[in-house]
């Protein structure tokens, strides 16, 4: 039966798992569903006093939340959090691995400790978090995924955005790794997962300033990015919603497999 365009943006009654969700980019996309109807549960690593900030400001939404401590890197903890959100709610309908960190490491084998720790949470923590919601999707023959990678999954590092010498320490290599390896995963993830009526896409966002990197994005070096980008700013505190809602939503029941950049046209140069 045909949906009206109301119909297919609304998620009411749907649940939505989202791992960083406490916060950032990840609280950002939760409102947004909460916003169109969605119940969420917001898994993050500890301690819990620190998400009360998060499920407060989903509370004043309206919306049904729970929130959980979870390392995305660990199995257990992964496949327990997947269960209580399920025990609450009935279903996990939506899926957002948000959950990533980043740091700046030397290309050299000195960096190796520190490219193994950000490919654990960043690639390997995403890889666990949608096997173990997979399991459910499948068996409900319905779900989308919604991968978090980056611009930096896509393109390399311009050095000179950030430092003023290119022979300064300033390389992520790791980073640029993992969040490509979330890419291509997420390709996959759709054509496994496709004849169960699941969905799996990739959003990209470019630089949006947060509470981790607001050290770094300020001065000369967020005039530099801001004049790089064809829109001319970074990311805003609404920029991702909308995006989210739609992959979330029947509003894109004929998208998967989708990398979808959010970056004020940063890739279109």
């Amino acid at each position: 039966m045909k949906k009206t365009i109301q119909e297919l943006f609304d998620l009411t009654g749907k649940t939505a798992f989202i791992t960083g969700g406490t916060r950032g980019l990840g609280l950002q996309m939760a409102e947004g569903l909460v916003e169109a109807g969605a119940n969420v549960a917001l898994a993050s690593k500890g301690p819990a006093e620190n998400q009360v900030p998060a499920r407060e400001s989903i509370e004043k939404l309206g919306g049904k939340v729970i929130t959980l401590v979870l390392d995305v890197t660990d199995k257990e903890q992964t496949v327990a959090a997947v269960d209580e959100t399920i025990r609450t709610f009935g279903s996990i309908d939506i899926c957002i691995t948000s959950a990533g960190i980043n740091d700046c490491h030397p290309l050299s084998p000195d960096g190796l400790q520190t490219f193994r720790k950000i490919l654990e949470v960043n690639t390997t923590g995403t890889f666990l978090t949608c096997a173990a919601v997979a399991e459910q999707m499948r068996k409900q023959r319905s779900g989308s995924i919604i991968t978090i990678s980056s611009i930096y999954g896509l393109c390399g590092l311009d050095k000179s955005l950030y430092v003023d010498s290119r022979e300064e320490d300033f390389e992520f290599p790791a980073y640029h790794a993992s969040k490509g390896a979330v890419v291509n995963l997420t390709r996959d993830l759709a054509t496994s997962l496709g004849r169960f009526n699941v969905r799996a896409n990739c959003i990209c966002p470019a630089t949006f300033v947060s509470d981790q990197n607001r050290h770094i994005l300020q001065g000369d070096v967020l005039k530099k990015i801001n004049e790089r980008t064809p829109i001319q700013r970074t990311g805003e505190a609404d920029d991702l919603k909308g995006v989210a809602v739609f992959l979330a939503s029947d509003a894109s029941k004929y998208i998967t497999g989708t990398i979808l950049p959010v970056d004020g046209g940063w890739t279109a140069w």
